[in-house]
């Protein structure tokens, strides 16, 4: 009974419209109300929920994300993409040099979103020009963007190392990332590839050898902040907060003196973005702490590893059963607060299987990445939808490939744990 009042009023708050983080506290005051526990423990769990030190790697990673994606970083990673594709001379090579352009950017911005907006601003007109399908454009850089909830520094995955109790490490989310990022980005360029030859699109233009040098000299400033985030990590440099400030600083560096395209009196209104972006996700945050608390004090853990052992003890089936509901969750909650939620619920289930925390952290941002691609809450889809300047209806009717492309990489990196434990485990031990 417990659980289900817990669960009710949040469920109830959901659908009313209450704001996500309200729905949180209300359900932890009520659940606290419930069993009997005072008031004063559930504000100390909010307090406790947002003084940890990991949390300053958020603030970094947004700002040094927003600061690359709108200072020209985009339209020079498409460039540089466009020089490595066009030596190849492919059909369909616009399309991969989408994927590419996110690629990089992913390890830049850490934002599907950001990723989405910014790349799909550039890329879908171009395809367009080029002869390719406007629809077919948006939903290759919707679902390419997933990449940037994988590798490093994505935001979630620092979510999710918060939602565990800090006990699994930022760095090593960050390292584990970095294989199921690139298996996703290579398994939409095979798609593309098999779709460019079916429907005959225009093949790949070679860059003149003096534009592509400046190019590649151009690009390579912003391509340096991949270096300081993933190499300084692996190098043991810094860590991953550490990171997140120097990146910061560079990306300020390159953007206001290299590359100029930014104005400063533009600074104050990106600076109040951010400070928006990440004082929601704080208090989502802290609301989430009191909630994860009343459910550890009602056993909602042990009591939903007791439900899945009923139903079997075979842990490849209960991984498939939780793919299930993570994806249908994605669709229906936010990315933030699903983590949030799920994560002290779940995570305990998959450890009595023998599921490494890390893994499930992969399993996790891929499940509810897809689910960022779907109706009702899809934040990627209707950022692209706007970008590409289509309907969701249009969408929706030719993404199905590319939804079974990023359901065999969720299967891939389910079931092959050395995809996302392999890096880690080779550089951080």
């Amino acid at each position: 009974m417990d659980i289900f009042v817990l669960l009710t009023t949040m469920l109830v708050c959901f659908l009313i419209g209450m704001p996500i983080a309200y729905s949180l506290a209300l359900a932890a005051i009520v659940g606290a109300l419930w069993i009997g526990i005072p008031l004063e423990a559930v504000m100390l769990k909010v307090s406790d929920g947002v003084s940890k030190v990991a949390m300053l790697t958020i603030p970094f990673f947004v700002l040094a994300g927003a600061i690359m994606a709108e200072g020209g970083m985009a339209r020079r990673l498409v460039a540089f993409a466009d020089v490595l594709v066009g030596l190849t001379r492919l059909r369909g090579g616009l399309s991969i040099v989408n994927v590419l352009a996110t690629t990089f950017l992913s390890g830049i911005s850490g934002s599907a979103v950001a990723d989405t907006s910014a790349i799909g601003s550039v890329m879908i007109p171009q395809m367009e020009r080029s002869g390719y399908p406007r629809v077919f454009a948006t939903n290759l850089t919707i679902s390419s963007s997933v990449q940037a909830l994988l590798v490093p520094p994505s935001h979630n995955a620092v979510l999710y190392s918060l939602a565990t109790g800090g006990t699994i490490s930022i760095s090593a989310l960050f390292v584990a990332g970095v294989f199921p990022g690139l298996l996703l980005g290579f398994s939409l360029i095979l798609l593309c590839l098999v779709i460019a030859y079916r429907e005959r699109h225009p093949a790949g233009n070679t860059v003149a050898a003096k534009d592509a040098v400046r190019i590649t000299i151009d690009a390579a400033w912003g391509l340096i902040t991949l270096v300081i985030i993933l190499g300084g990590i692996l190098g043991g440099v810094f860590t991953a907060i550490e990171a997140g400030a120097v990146a910061c600083l560079w990306a300020f560096f390159v953007t206001m003196f290299i590359y100029r395209d930014y104005r400063w009196r533009d600074l104050p209104v990106l600076l109040h973005r951010t400070l928006r972006t990440v004082a929601m996700v704080m208090t989502l945050i802290a609301c989430a702490s009191a909630v994860g608390y009343i459910m550890a004090l009602t056993q909602m853990p042990s009591k939903m590893t007791q439900f899945f052992l009923s139903i079997s003890s075979n842990k490849y089936v209960i991984l498939f059963l939780i793919n299930i509901l993570l994806l249908l969750l994605g669709t229906l909650v936010d990315m933030a607060p699903s983590i949030l939620i799920a994560t002290p619920i779940l995570l305990p289930v998959m450890q009595n299987f023998g599921v490494d925390p890390v893994h499930f952290g992969m399993i996790m941002l891929l499940n509810l990445g897809i689910g960022l691609c779907h109706p009702p809450v899809g934040a990627i889809l209707f950022v692209g939808c706007a970008v590409g300047k289509v309907s969701i209806e249009q969408v929706m009717r030719r993404i199905w490939p590319f939804y079974a492309v990023m359901f065999l990489v969720l299967m891939a990196v389910t079931y092959i744990p050395q995809i996302s434990l392999w890096l880690p485990r080779q550089v951080l031990h």
